[in-house]
């Protein structure tokens, strides 16, 4: 039977440094499959142009991913890793997805009734 002997307060702070790990890649992850998603978006109605008809679903994808992005850029920060430009370059996040950072979609309309 083994014993740990470190201190009580390291063996929390290694258990809080691995959820944080976790977490971040977690959100990397999330940030990753919508990104995908807005590509794959995108790919498909290449051919065509930019009808009206596919600007809601588009813009849905856009702020989901934007949500995404900002979920994994505070997470980070939260551990400590301030310099965003690094999420922004390996992850080849579009101008369009970084304005909408952090942006809360609008109530629906059903639900003020």
């Amino acid at each position: 039977m083994s014993r740990d002997l470190r201190p009580p307060v390291d063996i929390l702070h290694y258990e809080i440094v691995q959820e944080q790990a976790s977490a971040l890649g977690r959100m990397g992850r999330t940030l990753e499959q919508a990104l995908a998603r807005l590509r794959e978006f995108d790919a498909a109605h290449a051919a065509t142009p930019t009808a009206a008809s596919t600007q809601p679903a588009r813009r849905e994808l856009v702020l989901e991913a934007g949500q995404a992005l900002w979920m994994f850029v505070v997470q980070r920060e939260a551990t400590g890793l301030r310099d965003s430009r690094h999420i922004m370059r390996t992850y080849n996040v579009p101008a369009e997805v970084q304005r909408c950072m952090g942006l809360a979609p609008a109530p629906s309309k059903q639900g003020s009734k």
